[in-house]
């Protein structure tokens, strides 16, 4: 049976104009989002990019050629699907509609477009291949392991477990003319041939419930092999496979066994035969390897006396080695991995080394990051340097670490005495600004040490700076949370022994997240992780993939699920992942409705408004119940939120009326159900007046409409004068708090909140020395139990508000995907500057804008084949230019909305002043 994913592949291409009224291709570049290499999508989804320095350019027309070889897309033969010439300005996500693509088979494509400009030449090949679809052709692929400790290794609250070095040596013959390598290394694995590292990654492949499904990575390895003998080696880590707490509160922290692999090679000679190699019981291993440890809790271990030279290569004696077995497979379906694997995405040097009084030396990164530390060092045989990571220090100077909880998190290096010795871990992360250092008989230097920053091989797609300070080091920290957080799924946090992906964590921050990092395929992976762990009877846990077994059955949490896949509808215009997720979805909204709707509310749920600035700063929890929202209030205002969604995209898809007179009637039930148990008439207030009370059925339309206005005014007078203007939400409530008090006016009350620097706010966490986002408002003095320093959850709306109301980037819903843009900053907030960019699935978007009491200018990008809505803080046309010529005499596409103009431009760059 052909397994099918939601992911696809998309294929972006540049164009680039030459020559007056003509459009051609120049400088093409094909740019793979995501592995083009064994997809297991039979139709993939194909975009381009149309990059021009002329102004209002719009597709008209585009033909696509798709060929079993280059040879044949060269000569204009598409044996796999020629579209002919179609009348569409799609760009983003043209579904292939061509012959059937059977496993492993090979797809070359092109693409000419025209526009109302003129045409452009083919563009270069770009290039898919599918992977192996049949679980058949995975079945006489073998998995290999062994299920057995060996000494040093243990099974307990601290597992320990040394790698696994495995190699085969194979003999080839003929000559090699395509190879390609298919691999499942549980829990992570590094591949190698003939002594080469195959691939850039790191961790690898990304974490799924190994039970549910299996990632496979797929690699052309044409030009490692040669003729005559040849090595494949692998080394096999632990990862979440085995010992993050292997068989360690067993009810709670799921295990997977011991590690194992399966991998087939293909290769095709040049004489037209070809051979599969595979994993079996010929394939040998060792132990005894230097990596003595590798637990992503507590550390990497590494005896540089045990390194085994020449291991992965021919020649190498492998007659003590001992054999492999035939193992159980985990459970999993095999799946192709359609999003990238974690690389080191950068590096950050340390800024001071200080000496302890015990002899060991504190190393200050100068921000808190996630990855790991190289260092360079020099000694005997036997000599042991040890690291240990933090994110802060006592006042002592020394490491604090009870925020951990019981993650050691130590790396140690036993040195093999050779001169000098550079090294770094291979299956671990941490999360840390300060590393303790001991072991050394001599005083290292700063420069013996670089920090590797480590999170998903993705794009950087966002720039934002304004002119507040604060609110760009705000900026700065959430850049940093975020990227050290995405682990192949979005987890809480890098540092103690948690790291796990929380849904409630990301309900409305991965459509922050998603202007700053190209996410994508992250998130339409963890869509699957979550589908993967819902129950039968439809409930969905609190964290997915379910390595925790949490199901608490709540609304605010879980209904990440359906809030990320409208995100990725709105940022990506991907429907296909409500296409495909939607009838899980659906179970899920019923499945709540069926259990906790009792007299037309959600009387569910766990967490409240997790997280709510306490009322003393050495509190984690407020016990005052004036700070506190009834969690009915909660559950039952995100439920009736997520029934408009649902109703959403129950149009999308076409469902049938049944499901959307069904949400629309239930809708209409729970919101007067609502008001009329929560909404006090007399003080224009929801519940006990808590800002998260009124703001939620404020910004999802459940307030009266004669009555919004003065709920609204009643929430500014909790925020601005009760709170004296600092934030009193939780994790629940922040998520709507910033754009509800712009888009009602008070985006000026908003600005005051992102600028603070007193508590609670994001600005008194810059003031106390902050260089990410922390788990909880008063994070540098709450008990330690749960003050990770850094989380994203608190971020909230802030980023959303950051490019859709300060910098005016915004994607309009009813042209999802910033085909139409709209941009409508909010001039009188309090900023004197922005300039932000954003680089959408259809180009770079930028906004820049700076004022003072008489002038504003403001410069905009609109990306070819997108148009914009352009709000203008003046109703009055004369006292506006465009590109130096004045509006009222050069243009009619304008309009008036109260007291504002509002263009709609085609794409270009554009120069607005208003004087």
């Amino acid at each position: 049976m052909k397994k099918i994913l939601q992911y696809f592949v998309i294929l972006l291409f540049s164009f680039s104009t030459v020559a007056q009224n003509e459009i051609k291709l120049s400088n093409l570049q094909c740019e793979m989002l995501v592995n083009p290499l064994g997809i297991d999508v039979l139709q993939p989804r194909l975009s381009w990019q149309i990059i021009t320095d002329k102004s209002e350019v719009e597709q008209t027309t585009y033909q696509i050629l798709v060929a079993s070889s280059a040879e044949k897309l060269a000569s204009n033969n598409a044996d796999l699907w020629d579209s002919g010439k179609v009348e569409s300005n799609a760009s983003v996500n043209v579904i292939y509609a061509g012959k059937k693509l059977n496993g492993k088979d090979e797809a070359y494509w092109k693409v000419k477009i025209s526009t109302n400009r003129g045409e452009t030449q083919w563009s270069e090949i770009a290039y898919w291949s599918m992977g192996i679809l049949t679980y058949a052709d995975w079945k006489s692929t073998r998995w290999i392991g062994y299920n057995q400790l060996f000494p040093g290794d243990s099974v307990s609250q601290f597992s320990k477990l040394s790698a696994r070095y495995i190699r085969k040596q194979i003999d080839l013959n003929k000559n090699v003319k395509k190879a390609k390598v298919y691999i499942m290394g549980m829990g992570l694995y590094e591949l190698y041939i003939n002594g080469e590292k195959i691939g850039n990654y790191v961790l690898a492949p990304v974490p799924t419930d190994y039970t549910k499904n299996v990632k496979y990575n797929v690699f052309d390895v044409t030009s490692q092999l040669k003729q005559g003998e040849n090595v494949l080696g692998t080394i096999l880590g632990n990862g979440r496979f085995f010992a993050m707490r292997q068989e360690y509160k067993p009810y709670k922290i799921k295990s997977f066994g011991f590690p194992k692999m399966a991998l087939q090679l293909d290769i095709e000679y040049e004489d037209g035969t070809s051979e599969t190699i595979k994993t079996d019981e010929t394939w040998k291993f060792t132990p005894n390897g230097p990596i003595r440890s590798n637990n992503e809790y507590d550390g990497e271990v590494y005896d540089a006396r045990k390194e085994i030279t020449n291991w992965n290569n021919v020649g190498f004696d492998d007659e003590n080695w001992l054999n492999l077995t035939w193992v159980e497979e985990p459970g999993g379906f095999p799946e192709a991995q359609m999003t990238p694997n974690m690389k080191v995405m950068g590096e950050v040097k340390p800024i001071s080394i200080a000496a302890t009084k015990t002899g060991s030396y504190i190393l200050d990164m100068g921000q808190n990051m996630v990855g790991w530390l190289q260092l360079k060092v020099k000694g005997n045989s036997g000599d042991k340097v040890t690291m240990k990571f933090a994110e802060s220090l006592k006042e002592d100077g020394s490491l604090y670490i009870a925020n951990l909880r019981d993650a050691r998190v130590t790396d140690e290096y036993i040195l093999k005495g050779e001169g000098e010795e550079i090294w770094e871990p291979k299956f671990i992360y941490h999360g840390f600004r300060f590393v303790e250092v001991s072991g050394y008989n001599y005083k290292p230097a700063i420069t013996d040490f670089v920090g590797k920053v480590v999170y998903d091989d993705m794009e950087t797609t966002g720039s934002f700076e304004c002119s507040n300070p604060t609110m760009n080091q705000i900026f700065k920290n959430a850049y940093w949370g975020i990227r050290g957080n995405y682990k192949g799924m979005p987890i809480d946090c890098p540092q103690r022994n948690e790291r796990q992906p929380w849904l409630g964590d990301r309900t409305t921050g991965a459509y922050g997240e998603s202007f700053i990092f190209d996410n994508q395929t992250l998130y339409a992976k963890w869509l699957d992780d979550i589908k993967f762990s819902q129950t039968l009877d439809g409930g969905i846990p609190d964290v997915a993939p379910a390595f925790w077994r949490y199901y608490g059955d709540g609304v605010t949490w879980q209904g990440a699920y359906i809030k990320v896949a409208d995100m990725l509808y709105n940022q990506f215009a991907d429907e296909n992942v409500i296409k495909n997720h939607y009838p899980y979805m659906k179970k899920w909204m019923a499945y709540m409705e069926a259990n906790y709707l009792k007299n037309d509310l959600m009387d569910k749920d766990k967490y409240g408004d997790w997280c709510v600035p306490p009322e003393s700063l050495e509190i984690i929890r407020s016990q005052d119940p004036t700070r506190l929202t009834d969690g009915e209030v909660l559950s039952s205002a995100f439920y009736y939120h997520l029934l408009q969604i649902m109703k959403k995209f129950a149009h999308i898809i076409n469902a049938t009326e049944n499901d959307i007179s069904h949400y629309d009637d239930l809708s209409e039930r729970i919101k007067m159900a609502f008001n009329k148990k929560y909404l006090n008439t007399s003080t224009f207030s929801y519940a006990n007046n808590t800002v998260t009370a009124n703001v939620l059925p404020l910004a999802f339309g459940m307030v009266p409409e004669e009555l919004k206005q003065k709920v609204f005014q009643n929430m500014v007078h909790e925020v601005e004068v009760t709170k004296q203007g600092h934030v009193s939400t939780g994790v629940v409530g922040i998520q709507f708090l910033m754009r509800t008090l712009t888009e009602n006016g008070r985006g000026d009350l908003a600005y005051k909140l992102a600028s603070n620097k007193t508590y609670p706010s994001w600005g008194y966490m810059v003031e106390n020395g902050a260089t990410t986002i922390w788990e909880l408002w008063n994070g540098n003095t709450a008990d330690p139990e749960m003050n990770s320093q850094n989380h994203v959850m608190l971020l909230g709306d802030l980023l959303v508000w950051y490019y859709e109301n300060m910098a005016g980037i915004k994607s309009n819903p009813d042209y999802p995907g910033f085909k139409q843009i709209i941009m409508k900053p909010d001039f009188k907030a309090g900023l004197n500057y922005v300039n932000a960019s954003y680089k959408s699935i259809h180009g770079l978007i930028k906004s820049h804008w700076k004022q003072n009491k008489s002038k504003l200018s403001w410069n905009i990008t609109i990306p070819v084949n997108t148009s914009a809505l352009v709000y203008l803080p003046t109703a009055n046309a004369s006292k506006v230019k465009i590109n130096k010529d004045r509006l009222d005499k050069s243009s009619e596409n304008y309009k008036t909305e109260e007291d504002r103009l509002v263009l709609e431009l085609k794409s270009g760059t554009y120069s607005i002043n208003i004087n």
